[in-house]
C-alpha cells in the first residue's frame, strides 16, 4: 500500500526528529528529493518532461533558502513535492492501472485514502500556538488539497481511463506529506501571535470584483490567470469554512495578488529602482516587528526574489509587476485583514459545492 509514500514519510519524521534547526530540516529534505530523483528520474514518456522542472524546483527551493528566504523556500519545495510526487506515483502504477482497469485504480484510491488519513491524523496532533503562521498556513492549504485532488483523480479515472487519475493520487499524497513535513519542522514564532479571523466577507467581495472584471476580451485574452484566481478564492473559501484561518489569509493574499495582475501595468526603469528600496524597507520593517507577521514575511521574501533572482539574472516583467502588486495591493491587503473585525454573515441555506481539478501541466 504505497510503500514508497510511506518510506517518505519516515525519512521526513526521522530527520526533523534530530534536533536540526529549521533551514537544515529543509535543506535535508531538499537534498532528499534532489538525491532520489537523480537516482530515479522520471522515465515514462507522458511525464518526462517534469525532470527539469522538478530539479528547477528544487533548485529554487535551496538558492531560496541560501537567501535566508525560509518561507518561501518551503513553499517552492511544496510546489517541487507536488510534481514529483504525482508523476513517480502515475509512472509506478500505470501499467497495473491500464491491465486492470476501473477495479485496479479503485484499489489504488482506497489504499491513497487510507495513506491520507493516516497522515491526517498525524499531523491534526501538532500544537500550532507557537508555529510561525506562515508555516501553518502552508501546511493548512496542503491538506485542504488533498481531498480535491483524490476525489479529481477519481473523476478523470473514470471519464478518460484509469491511468489518467493516478497522477491526482500522487499529488495528493505529496500534498499531505508536505503538510506533515511543516507540523514536524521546528521553527518557533516570534512575536505575539497574528489575529486569526474569518474572511468570507473579504472573499465575497473579492469574488464580486473578479466577476465584474471577467469581460470580453480581459476575460479571453487573461484567461489562466481568472482560472489561478478563481480557484484561489475557492480555496481560501474552503479553508475558511473549514477554520484554518491561517491557510485563509494566505490564500486570501495569494488572491488579491492575482486580481491585483489583472490590470498591473509595466514597471518601467526609473521604478525599479524605486521597487527595489520598497522592498528591502518591508522585509527590514517584517523582521523587526513583535508581532507574527510571517505569512507577510513570505509575501516580501517572493518579492525579494522577483525583483533580485537569485544567481543574477534579470527579473522578467511579470516579476517586476507581481512585487509591485505585492508592495501596493497585498501588504494593505494583509493590514486591513489584521485590523480589521467584521460582523458574521449568514450564509443562505442552499449550496452548491464545486470540485476544481486541473490537468497535470497546467
Amino acid at each position: 500500500m504505497f510503500p514508497n509514500a510511506l518510506v517518505v514519510v519516515f525519512c521526513i519524521t526521522f530527520a526533523l526528529s534530530a534536533g536540526q534547526d529549521t533551514a537544515s530540516q529543509i535543506q535535508t529534505e531538499i537534498q532528499r528529493l534532489q538525491q532520489s530523483l537523480r537516482d530515479k528520474p522520471i522515465s515514462d514518456a507522458d511525464f518526462r518532461g517534469l525532470n527539469s522542472m522538478v530539479e528547477g524546483g528544487l533548485k529554487s527551493a535551496a538558492d531560496a533558502l541560501s537567501a535566508g528566504w525560509v518561507y518561501l523556500s518551503l513553499e517552492r519545495l511544496n510546489q517541487a513535492m507536488d510534481l514529483l510526487e504525482g508523476a513517480r506515483l502515475a509512472e509506478e502504477k500505470k501499467a497495473s492501472a491500464v491491465k486492470g482497469g476501473l477495479a485496479a485504480y479503485e484499489s489504488e484510491w482506497s489504499a491513497a485514502s487510507l495513506s491520507l488519513g493516516a497522515i491526517h491524523q498525524e499531523t491534526g496532533k501538532r500544537n500550532w500556538n507557537d508555529a510561525p503562521a506562515a508555516i501553518r498556513a502552508l501546511a493548512e492549504t496542503a491538506e485542504a488539497r488533498t481531498v480535491p485532488l483524490l476525489d479529481g483523480g477519481r473523476g478523470f479515472a473514470m471519464a478518460t481511463g484509469p491511468k489518467d487519475g493516478l497522477f491526482y493520487l500522487g499529488e495528493a499524497l505529496g500534498q499531505a506529506e508536505f503538510a506533515k513535513l511543516c507540523s514536524a519542522v521546528s521553527s518557533p514564532r516570534n512575536g505575539s501571535p497574528a489575529l486569526r479571523r474569518s474572511l468570507l466577507r473579504e472573499l465575497q467581495d473579492l469574488q464580486a470584483k473578479t466577476n465584474a472584471a471577467f469581460v470580453p476580451p480581459r476575460s479571453i485574452d487573461l484567461h489562466p490567470r481568472f482560472i489561478a484566481l478563481n480557484s484561489t478564492i475557492n480555496l481560501a473559501r474552503e479553508l475558511d469554512a473549514a477554520r484554518s484561518y491561517s491557510g485563509t489569509l494566505y490564500q486570501y493574499l495569494e488572491a488579491v495578488r492575482h486580481y491585483g495582475m489583472l490590470d498591473a501595468p509595466l514597471v518601467d526603469a526609473a521604478r525599479q529602482a524605486v521597487l527595489k528600496t520598497s522592498v528591502d524597507a518591508l522585509l527590514k520593517k517584517l523582521s523587526g516587528s513583535e508581532r507574527d507577521d510571517s505569512i507577510a514575511r513570505l509575501f516580501a521574501e517572493r518579492a525579494a526574489s522577483q525583483v533580485s533572482p537569485p544567481g543574477g539574472s534579470a527579473p522578467t516583467a511579470d516579476e517586476w509587476r507581481s512585487a509591485q502588486v505585492i508592495i501596493d495591493q497585498v501588504m494593505p491587503a494583509y493590514d486591513a485583514a489584521l485590523r480589521k473585525t467584521v460582523p458574521s454573515i449568514r450564509l443562505a441555506s442552499k449550496t452548491v459545492d464545486l470540485t476544481l481539478v486541473r490537468w497535470p501541466y497546467t
